[in-house]
Parts: structure tokens; sequence; C-alpha cells
């Protein structure tokens, strides 16, 4: 009892800790009120620092992309600017090379210009040249007119004769050749004359060249031919030989009988004008249907050439040769008015698209 007594502290000690407990405990609440005022005001001003911030950012991001658009405007001008560049500069270019091309076509028509008075020269040279051989062709029309008449003159002479000898003969109508069947003349491959190709000979050759060596006709003739052709059976050069000889043993045979029809002058006259030629198988005789007579194309023809049949020919020829002329200048005047128009059409062209 006394033990417990003496262990009790007195009451003064204690409300003296209580006292400072409990202000311990107000300074503690102070600060801890203190602490959360401050850290409200500092969530307060981080939140508003916050706020200010993203509204910064906004318009920092307005401001950067009004920035890009203005950088992407000026971008999309350069662009245009620069197509518009190389526009101005193919404007250029084109016309530079239409301005070339105009000179270049300006230089053309001064060639055509020249061209064309050359052309206006030498047509005027060729229709002098015309001119002068139709002059030339007028002349000879009565000549020519008197050759044919003397050719056709003859035939008939030849086919009148050969009528009242009461001979039968083919005359053509339009050479006077005179036709006779190798199938009768000579045997098959032979160039030796059978006894009535002699007979034939004998009968039909000095009416012939009677006719061809009258005095009326004489002066004209210029040769007797007799001209021997083959079929096409065998090689060129056998049937070659083979008509050759042919018509060689008609020459010689009328040779033989021409004392006989002929005075010594007349004979010395045949032997100056006649001409023997071999043709192998040159000029065949077709039938109807297109293939090759054999027999028609064995034969010796007779035939005579007027020494004015040559200056014919190169009348002929003179009349192809004005023809030919004037064809020549028509076309080549008609040329050159067209090159001289596209060219003028082409200047106008070109003068028009540099205008727009």
């Amino acid at each position: 009892m006394s033990n417990i007594k003496s262990t009790r502290k007195k009451p003064g000690k204690n409300n003296l800790w209580r006292s400072y407990s409990d202000m311990m405990c107000g300074l503690l609440m102070l600060f801890v009120l203190i602490m959360c005022v401050t850290l409200f005001q500092a969530q307060m001003s981080y939140n508003k620092t916050i706020e200010e911030q993203q509204s910064k950012m906004v318009i920092q991001n307005e401001y950067d992309r009004a920035l890009l658009d203005k950088q992407q405007q000026v971008v999309d001008q350069a662009s245009t600017i620069r197509e518009q560049d190389s526009m101005l500069a193919d404007l250029q270019k084109r016309l530079e090379d239409q301005n070339l091309t105009l000179g270049e076509l300006q230089e053309a028509l001064n060639e055509q210009a020249l061209l064309l008075d050359q052309k206006t020269i030498a047509l005027s040279e060729r229709e002098d040249e015309l001119n002068s051989k139709t002059l030339e062709l007028k002349g000879s029309r009565e000549q020519i007119d008197d050759i044919i008449g003397v050719k056709a003159e003859v035939i008939e002479a030849l086919k009148a004769e050969f009528e009242n000898t009461g001979t039968s003969v083919d005359i053509d109508p339009e050479t006077g050749a005179m036709v006779l069947n190798s199938n009768i003349m000579f045997g098959f491959n032979e160039d030796v004359l059978t006894e009535e190709g002699k007979s034939i000979l004998d009968d039909v050759l000095p009416t012939y060249c009677g006719v061809l060596l009258n005095e009326k006709y004489l002066p004209y003739v210029a040769e007797i031919l007799i001209d021997g052709y083959t079929d096409n059976e065998g090689s060129y050069e056998y049937n070659l030989s083979l008509s050759q000889k042919r018509s060689l043993a008609v020459a010689s045979r009328l040779l033989e009988i021409a004392s006989g029809f002929l005075d010594e002058d007349g004979v010395t006259t045949l032997q100056s004008k006649l001409t023997v030629n071999g043709h192998s198988m040159n000029n065949l005789v077709y039938d109807t249907n297109g293939k090759v007579d054999a027999e028609k194309s064995r034969r010796v023809e007779i035939k005579f050439r007027l020494k004015d049949e040559e200056m014919l020919s190169s009348l002929s020829k003179l009349l192809k040769d004005t023809e030919d002329v004037e064809v020549t200048d028509e076309n080549s005047s008609e040329v050159t008015n067209d090159s001289t128009e596209n060219s003028v059409e082409e200047t106008e062209s070109t003068t028009e698209e540099t205008g727009n």
C-alpha cells in the first residue's frame, strides 16, 4: 500500500504535458491546414499553368498550321511560277522555231519562184521546139501520104497480078508479105526443096519479084526479104541453122530462075536488093486457143521494104517525141504550179500560227 502511494505522479505535471500535447496537436493541425491550403493553391496554380500551356499550344498549333499553309502557298506559287516560266520558254522556243520555219518557207518560196522562172524558160524553149517539129511534120505530111500510098499501091498490084495469073497465094494486106508453107516446100527437118516446092516457087517468085522490080515501083524498093521460121521443137541453134538454110534454098532457087523473067540488069538489081534471114523459133504462130500452131509456124516469108519506110519510121518517132514533149511540158507546168501553191499555203499557215 505504501509502495503504491509512492509511485503516483503528481497532478500538476500531467496537466502540463497534456497542455503541451494539445498545443503540439494544434500546431500540427495548423501545419496540415497550411499545407492543404498551399497544396490547393499549388494545384490551382498548376491547373492554371496547364490551361495556359494548353491555350498556348492551341495558339502555337494554329500558328504552325497557318505557317504551314503559308509555306504550302509559297511552294505552290513557286511551282506555278516554274510552270509559267517553262510555258514561257516553250512559247519562246516555238516562236523561234516558227520564225525559223517561216524563213525556210520563204527561202523555199524563193527557190520555187526561181524554179518556176526556169520552167517557164524551158517551156518556152519546148514550145519553140514543138512549133519547129510541127512545121517539119506539116512539111513531111505529103511525103508520108506518098509513102503509105506507094506501099498500098504495091500490095494491090501484087494481088492483082496474082489474080491475073490465076495463082492462089496469101498476100498480107498490111505488109505485103507472101507466106510459103515449109511443110510443102521441104521435108521434115530438111533444107532441100522438094519438087513440089520448086514448082510453087517457079510459079510465085517471078510474079512477086516482077512487080517489085517494075520500073514504076523499083525506085521505092529498098530490099526484097526472104525470112525463114521454124516451130519450137528442138534447140534454138538447130532451128536457127535450119531456118537460115531453108530461106537460103528459096533465095538460090529465085536466083536460078531469075534470068527467065529478068534481063541481066534486072538480075543484078535483084541480087543487090535480096536479103536472106533465118529467125529460128521466133515469131511463132498461135491458134485460136493460144497454143503454138507448129505447121503454120514452119514457113518462109517473102516480103519487101520500101526505101522511105525508114523515113516513115523516123517521122513516126518524131511524132511520138513531139507528143511526149507536149505531155512533159503539161506535167512540168502542173507540178511547178502545185509546188508554188503549196509553198504559199504553208507560208500563210505558218504566219497565222505565229500570229496566234
